[in-house]
């Protein structure tokens, strides 16, 4: 069996963090959204993975490699125009044979075990199976209607859905999937929809079974959705929990957990907590932060109202923000920009 990870999507959502870097891999609790995909098929005894990339995204193998350290191979397949997912799928059937292949979002984080989609799968002998969970908001999502061990339905994003069972990112397909993304036609939005053609599927008899899963998952596409993401996994990695990386300075800091702080930071007189995740290289002094999220080389200090369900991009510099509100505030700031305000005039070059 093969894995799939689909990662070619711009990201517009994620803006303007998803500007210098794929959304794939932004950090959740201080590890790319990626890497936990790759693990959770890593963890299934998956050995040959493809990854289904655009051309500009080579920050991805910069970041994986080919797939050594995680003792695995990975193989880069390029889909040239981002037409769902279908497309992708498409654009990786050279790679993927006549195996079967479990195929995942790289933007989802799924806290279910992929073995229960396997088992399904194996189990009742179908030509694929489909992870779904029930959701307050049917019409947002692809939505299945199942009959016994098998779903009969698929329609995607439907305006009078016929259940409250979404399909959330996680699928497992024999080759036959290749013949329904061959056969289907582009949506009204111009995409090639997976539900499309696991429909296909249905209408000329192969069968899809599918599981339901209970447990947290989440399409890490919208900031709002990866400050939850990232709290989430924060409370499931580490509880209450505090982790500090090496090389790290703390001075007269209050902490609350779960924090995650990574190597060579430095931190002083500061309240960080609970649910913060800093990456490496950050320095912090005189602030109070929780439920945020602080990339590589983010520098705050002296920001005097407390800051929350915040994100600070790479080598963003704020420093000097003081006596705006003593009420909690909120900050999207992308990569290194710089807010510098002086206490005085003595300071004004400084």
């Amino acid at each position: 069996m093969k894995g799939l990870i689909l990662c070619a999507g711009k990201g517009t959502r994620l803006q303007p963090f998803s500007y210098s870097q794929p959304k794939t891999l932004l950090p959740v609790a201080g590890k790319s959204v990626l890497e936990y995909c790759l693990e959770n098929l890593i963890k299934q005894g998956i050995k040959e993975i493809g990854i289904v990339v655009n051309p500009s995204q080579d920050s991805i193998f910069k970041s994986l490699g080919n797939g050594e350290r995680f003792g695995v191979k990975l193989h880069y397949i390029y889909q040239l125009e981002q037409k769902g997912i279908s497309h992708a799928v498409k654009a990786a059937e050279a790679f993927i044979g006549q195996d079967p292949f479990v195929l995942v979002l790289g933007d989802n984080l799924i806290a279910e075990d992929l073995e229960t989609l396997i088992e399904s799968y194996q189990r009742d002998q179908t030509s694929g199976a489909v992870l779904l969970s029930q959701v307050s908001n049917p019409q947002d999502y692809g939505i299945a209607v199942v009959k016994g061990n098998e779903i009969i339905n698929l329609e995607e994003k439907p305006a009078k859905p016929k259940s409250n069972l979404a399909v959330i990112g996680a699928y497992l397909f024999d080759q036959s999937i290749f013949k329904a993304v061959h056969n289907i036609r582009p949506s009204k939005r111009g995409e090639y929809e997976i539900t499309d053609a696991i429909q296909w599927l249905i209408d000329n008899g192969f069968k899809i079974s599918y599981t339901i899963t209970k447990k947290l998952y989440s399409d890490v596409g919208t900031i709002g959705r990866w400050l939850e993401a990232n709290e989430w996994m924060l409370s499931k990695r580490l509880e209450k929990k505090i982790v500090v990386g090496n090389n790290t300075i703390i001075e007269n800091c209050t902490l609350r957990g779960p924090v995650i702080i990574g190597d060579n930071c430095v931190l002083k007189d500061a309240e960080i907590g609970p649910f913060v995740s800093i990456q490496d290289d950050c320095y912090v002094e005189k602030c109070h932060i929780d439920h945020s999220i602080l990339l590589e080389k983010s520098h705050l200090s002296h920001i005097d109202m407390p800051v929350s369900q915040s994100v600070f991009g790479r080598e963003v510099n704020l420093k000097g923000l003081t006596g705006v509100s003593k009420n909690k505030v909120h900050f999207y700031v992308g990569d290194k920009a710089q807010l510098i305000i002086p206490k005085d005039e003595e300071d004004s070059d400084g």
